[in-house]
């Protein structure tokens, strides 16, 4: 209701009605929630854009809290509007940045929120979490690099498992491959397995197995009439077996590999276990598949080396320390993820009002924002195209036998002219 008030107002503004808003300067407002059960993140968030405003020529920032009483996302970019602020920080979550963002766009104020869900972005605001997409695109080139060609993804039936799943066709018909098989599951054992199956097609696998192994030979056991006698074997009984020499058992056909040759998963904890076990008995793994799965396995790889030889994609952890450092060397804490994200933000921002065009009320144009060689940041390269996507240079992690990971493919230290 705020949101649709606040359009209207603009709205309104934009068409010669009421109060105009003032002329965005170089002010940059910051939407994060100060109070209530998220207060402490956005506190440690505020501090990591500060740290990056280091000094007095730095713009100035302009805090709303997005959590006061009475008050929302919408209201506050309200606000940040009608103060003139040039560029929007924030908000937070998915439902803020959907919340907020018409407000910003209607006042042509370009907005980085902190959400990793894309789906709320769109020309004029970007979102900087690091978004399944994202993720899915850098394993996606290089699965295709080593010559696969056949993509299915198994996914939970939630938001990040359609998320996933949307990246990986979108990704698939960006690159000329065939539209892949994707099946959602729900969270008991029985369908989980009862889905892979299917997916697989180990039903029809399992046949060809079947006929494949070697069948008794009854002709050959028959005893022949016109067979020479053995003299030292008069009775023709069968030879006894050496002790310490048994006999090697019929060699099993292998399993035939399934209909594709990469499969994506999205799952984490308990539902993980279930997604491994149906992987085990239905003949999935490394020998055919590149299993491939979400940033999220990297928090508990040393816990997965029953998928090992699987991937994710993720920023390489070398590139935060010095962030980590200097962090903990003032605030005597381990900053968050999301820490990364407000202070890049912040400095980017920083860069841009530095090199404004003389003259110019700031630098945060869209074609300051989305230049090709985009922003050097904590967790690596990042920049923004003009429809909203964000892209990200992350590197390919893979799962140890013993547990944990590391990097395989790593990033390449700048961005590729693609949207990845």
């Amino acid at each position: 209701m705020f949101a649709g008030l606040a359009l209207s107002a603009l709205t309104a503004c934009a068409s010669g009605g009421g109060h105009h808003a003032p002329k965005a300067g170089r002010n940059v407002g910051v939407l994060l929630p100060l109070t209530g059960a998220n207060a402490r993140l956005g506190q440690e968030m505020l501090t990591a854009t500060r740290m990056a405003m280091n000094t007095p020529t730095a713009p100035p920032l302009d805090v709303h809290d997005t959590a006061a009483p009475g008050g929302t996302a919408a209201t506050a970019a309200q606000a940040a509007v009608s103060a003139g602020d040039g560029l929007i920080l924030g908000p937070l979550t998915t439902d803020e940045t959907a919340a907020a963002a018409p407000v910003a766009t209607a006042a042509h104020v370009p907005m980085l929120a902190f959400t990793s869900d894309m789906s709320v972005a769109r020309p004029g605001v970007w979102t900087l979490g690091i978004a399944p997409e994202q993720q899915v695109r850098r394993m996606v080139l290089a699965a295709r690099q080593q010559g696969r060609q056949h993509f299915a993804a198994f996914l939970p039936e939630n938001r990040l498992g359609h998320a996933l799943g949307q990246a990986l066709q979108l990704v698939c018909a960006e690159n000329g491959l065939q539209s892949p098989q994707i099946m959602y599951h729900e969270s008991l054992q029985a369908s989980v397995t009862t889905g892979l199956k299917t997916l697989s097609a180990y039903d029809t696998r399992a046949a060809a197995v079947a006929q494949l192994q070697p069948q008794p030979d009854a002709q050959a056991a028959a005893p022949q009439a016109d067979a020479a006698v053995d003299p030292a074997n008069p009775d023709g009984a069968p030879p006894a077996a050496a002790s310490d020499q048994p006999a090697a058992p019929a060699a099993t056909p292998d399993f035939p590999a399934p209909p594709f040759d990469a499969l994506l998963l999205g799952d984490t904890g308990l539902q993980l276990g279930m997604v491994i076990n149906a992987l085990v008995e239905t003949h999935v793994d490394g020998t055919h598949v590149q299993i491939m799965g979400p940033g999220l396995w990297g928090a508990f790889a040393t816990k997965l080396s029953a998928l090992q030889g699987a991937w994710y994609a993720a920023p390489d952890p070398a590139s935060r320390q010095a962030f980590v450092q200097q962090f903990m060397a003032r605030y005597h804490h381990m900053p968050t993820p999301l820490a990364d994200l407000t202070y890049d933000s912040a400095a980017l921002v920083k860069a841009l009002d530095q090199n404004r065009p003389a003259g110019s009320a700031n630098g945060y144009s869209v074609q300051a924002l989305t230049r090709p060689e985009g922003f050097g940041g904590v967790d690596g390269a990042f920049g923004f195209l003009e429809d909203g996507k964000t892209r990200r240079d992350l590197a390919v992690f893979q799962i140890l036998p013993s547990g944990g990971s590391r990097i395989v493919i790593p990033p390449a230290g700048k961005l590729r002219r693609s949207a990845n």
